[in-house]
């Protein structure tokens, strides 16, 4: 993709770019404990997003996307967001770049990419690889955490996504066979080895998205921020749900209403599903780690309630099956992929069953995305 961005961009634009990769992102466990300042434990892949980008000597940025095979020009000093626009990312970065002083000359930039899923967070991947590469264009040595927060306020106001700091941290801060544990309260993070030997990650693909998911995702927050609210009178030091210990779980059921408690037990035992995590990783037990996977599935899909009859059964159907340590739906629910921990020697048997399984009862044929721990952005050339 490298050799393909340049050669595009020397192709429309007549000179050799730079070349920026930014990949996108998984999240081994630790869903929808981002906004209540959490944990989670993500991990840059091997996929990503590939920019080529180079100062020229006109009166006008010149963009092309090579996914949507289209040109999009706009005016360095006068610009604002065009809804729904593929152009927004690159905008939005380089209204953030401005806002924080750097002084930005015309340029070309060409993108493209290799991310092949919903949930797997290409548009943070292209935030950061534009950053990335107007950072080294233009020599500016901006920290990967500030780049980090443009991407993520880039996303804010010029695409209309209220995304949280942990897609684009991840797809900056990657490294190879580690994952991030990333403590959204402090925006930091420890590096936890995660070398999965004889067994693969492996994405199942359900390829549906229920549209109640947007108003679902706000009905779930809502829900978290009420019972912090109605806990504060027992916990007055507690600023979110990750303020509660686990083993205090009993007393968090006497205070919430039936309605909100399974939600607010759903964060507070995720984010102590995902200290358990780093540690078992850590002494390579991938059996616990497997169990981990089970059980934050459990928890999204019976107390969260942000599964559905596609991604529980991908799930369930996979835990019945040889070769397989865990199993959970990933991303914020209602569609989209479930990640699978799997013994090599059993990968093979594991698609074909679960492809047929799927499209018998579902008319969809998954599909299947492989994911190795990778780098985060960088120069390539």
């Amino acid at each position: 993709m490298k050799d393909k961005i340049a050669q595009t961009f020397d192709n429309l634009f007549g000179s050799r770019p730079i070349v920026a990769f930014a990949p996108g992102r998984i999240n081994l466990i630790g869903e929808h404990t981002d906004y209540q300042e959490g944990l989670v434990f993500p991990a840059a892949i091997e996929q990503g997003i590939w920019v080529g980008i180079q100062q020229n000597e006109l009166s006008s940025c010149r963009l092309y996307s090579t996914d949507f095979e289209e040109e999009f020009v706009f005016d360095i000093n006068s610009f604002s967001p065009k809804k729904g626009h593929w152009a927004n990312y690159t905008m939005g970065m380089v209204s953030q770049f401005q806002q924080a002083g750097y002084n930005l000359k015309n340029f070309d930039l060409a993108f493209g990419g290799n991310i092949p899923a919903s949930g797997l967070s290409s548009s943070a991947a292209l935030s950061v690889a534009i950053g990335t590469a107007l950072t080294a264009l233009f020599q500016l040595n901006i920290p990967k955490k500030s780049l980090v927060l443009y991407a993520q306020k880039s996303e804010h106001l010029f695409a209309g996504v209220k995304c949280g700091i942990m897609d684009p941290y991840a797809s900056a801060f990657g490294v190879k066979n580690r994952a991030l544990l990333l403590d959204c309260r402090s925006n930091t993070h420890l590096e936890i080895a995660a070398e999965f030997a004889n067994h693969s990650l492996l994405l199942v693909n359900s390829k549906v998205k229920h549209n109640l998911a947007d108003s679902a995702y706000n009905k779930r927050r809502e829900a978290c921020e009420e019972s912090v609210r109605l806990i504060q009178k027992s916990y007055p030091k507690a600023i979110t749900l990750r303020d509660i210990p686990v083993k205090d779980l009993e007393k968090v059921k006497q205070i919430l209403p039936e309605d909100l408690f399974p939600k607010a037990k759903h964060v507070i035992t995720e984010i102590n599903r995902v200290k358990l995590a780093s540690n078992v990783l850590k002494n390579n037990d991938l059996n616990a780690f497997g169990a981990l996977l089970k059980e934050s599935h459990r928890s999204l899909s019976e107390d969260f309630e942000v599964s559905c009859v596609e991604l529980d059964y991908l799930a369930e159907q996979s835990w019945e099956m040889p070769g397989v340590l865990g199993s959970r739906m990933m991303g914020g629910g209602f569609g989209g992929c479930t990640i699978n921990l799997i013994s090599n020697a059993h990968l093979d048997k594991f698609q074909s069953e679960i492809y047929t399984k799927f499209k018998s009862k579902f008319q969809i044929e998954a599909d299947f995305i492989p994911v190795a721990l990778s780098q985060g952005a960088r120069i390539l050339a």
